[in-house]
């Protein structure tokens, strides 16, 4: 049972479980349809594990009509329905709800087309991100994006999330490298955004889309932008003797207007984590480690990791290792690929954080984290996407020693307003869903986050798509849908009035 404050189940949902079954499994038939108590336990979390919760039902359709008579039914009869893709949500996003049907769309997991001219894939939700670079990597392409959990996560939950990962420094987010979708409202209209043209003819509702995190509709296909690969990539390992001093080379470097394919930074322990479950030759003596790779012709790759190391050395770098083959270069990036289980190796439970900040902060950022992990007796292992400044804190606890599951959490809602406090924002690329849900109002006026509700009330009325995420106090959308008066005053009081 969640710690966090969900929307109180609805008593006649509940009580027409059994109808609400026969209906489901109606339109999706055999093994569509999971209503067995022990075999819904695989969906009662996502990767934020610390809260679990059993949802009403699941349902597994394979076509865009199921999803769509699954939605109308849900939407004619108000009943919850939570989406989901492959579980690997950090932030609570697919957390099932006791009244709520859960959507699983992971049988839609075919690439449907791959246009080389155009440089584009279609495929369906439930195909993995990494996938998609796999179908594709013969011909001398990939997919720019790659989050850590890039074997497992589905590119329907990249969009729900807006996902990164370690080359959205030089190539963008899953925002900048998707062209089109396919999804269906909850009233079942199917629709579709953009395509493989390049300009939005309308509205931008594409990048409204991405990010929405599960509250406006349900993917049903998507075409992204696929890259050639570049000419050459090289690495630099670099090691300083405070983190502080990484933090500061890592300023520099973009002010230099050197923008590098990935630029990653790891802390101690994280460092010692990782180089003890990969063995990628990561230097043990250093208390910070920045991974910085230069991609592109190899006369100015060259050029550059002969930059990079000397603004690293002014930065007094101890450590300084440029990749000699492609097979060096993947090895250095193993380490911090698996930094996340490694971290697991050494702690019972951890909470990863998702903030970000500019990257001038670092230094002061990751001095003042060392204060908070103090405050709260718990240890952090820091790794982040150092370039872009979005940090992923992985604070250590044990759930079975009372009060360590609240303490990692107090510590890690200080970190977020830490990030706000800076000029920062309170998620990079994991979403806001219940983990980051009550610390809206640290960054959002009340009056912000009635125009956020406007948006979802547009799509969903009837706040039946993933409720309980992402806002902290939900107003009906008639209450939205009136005049906001200020301070007594009507706005534009000059304007004559019907």
């Amino acid at each position: 049972m969640t710690a966090i404050a969900m929307p109180a189940p609805d008593r006649d949902v509940l009580a027409r479980r059994r109808e609400i079954l026969s209906a489901l499994q109606a339109i999706v038939p055999g093994e569509g349809v999971i209503h067995d108590e022990r075999e819904m336990r695989a969906y009662e979390t996502d990767a934020l594990t610390a809260y679990r919760q059993l949802p009403l039902i699941v349902v597994l359709p394979e076509t865009v009509e199921q999803v769509s008579r699954v939605l109308r039914y849900c939407y004619d009869n108000d009943v919850k329905v939570v989406p989901r893709g492959a579980g690997t949500s950090l932030s609570g996003g697919a957390l099932p709800l006791e009244d709520g049907v859960l959507l699983s769309m992971m049988k839609f997991n075919r690439v449907i087309d791959i246009d080389y001219a155009n440089r584009a894939v279609v495929v369906q939700p439930g195909v993995t991100n990494l996938g998609i670079t796999r179908a594709v990597e013969e011909e001398g392409f990939y997919y720019a994006p790659d989050p850590s959990s890039q074997i497992a996560c589905s590119i329907g939950g990249n969009i729900a999330e807006n996902s990164g990962g370690v080359h959205c420094l030089k190539y963008g987010l899953t925002t900048n490298n998707v062209l089109g979708l396919e999804m269906v409202l909850i009233t079942g209209e199917v629709i579709r955004l953009g395509g493989k043209h390049l300009d939005s003819e309308g509205y931008d509702f594409l990048a409204l889309m991405t990010g929405s995190e599960g509250l406006l509709g349900v993917v049903t296909e998507v075409t992204v932008r696929i890259l050639q690969k570049p000419e050459t990539a090289r690495a630099l390992l670099i090691g300083f003797p405070a983190s502080e001093d990484g933090g500061r080379c890592v300023a520099d470097i973009i002010a230099a207007g050197i923008i590098p394919g990935g630029m990653e930074m790891m802390d101690r322990l994280a460092i010692h984590a990782a180089e003890d479950f990969v063995h990628a030759g990561y230097p043990l003596d250093v208390e910070a480690l920045l991974i910085v790779e230069l991609d592109g012709p190899e006369r100015e790759v060259d050029y550059l990791i002969g930059r990079v190391e000397e603004i690293a050395r002014a930065h007094e770098a101890s450590h300084v290792r440029i990749s000699a083959s492609e097979e060096e270069r993947m090895t250095f990036w193993a380490g911090r690929k698996a930094a996340f289980p490694a971290v697991g190796r050494i702690s019972p439970d951890y909470l990863c954080m998702d903030g970000t900040i500019p990257r001038r902060e670092l230094p002061k950022v990751l001095a003042r984290m060392r204060e908070l992990g103090e405050k709260h007796g718990l240890r952090v292992a820091n790794v982040f996407h150092a370039g872009d400044g979005n940090l992923h804190p992985l604070i250590l606890y044990d759930a079975n020693k009372p009060g360590e599951l609240e303490a990692a959490e107090a510590f890690g809602a200080d970190i977020l307003r830490l990030c706000v406090e800076v000029g920062g924002v309170l998620t990079g690329e994991h979403g806001v869903g219940i983990e980051k849900r009550d610390l809206m109002t640290e960054m959002f006026s009340e009056d912000d986050l009635k125009q956020q509700q406007r948006v979802k009330c547009a799509f969903d009325e009837k706040h039946l798509l993933n409720p309980g995420k992402v806002f902290p106090l939900l107003h009906r959308c008639a209450e939205l849908g009136k005049m906001h008066v200020h301070k007594g005053q009507l706005p534009f009081p000059d304007i004559p009035r019907f």
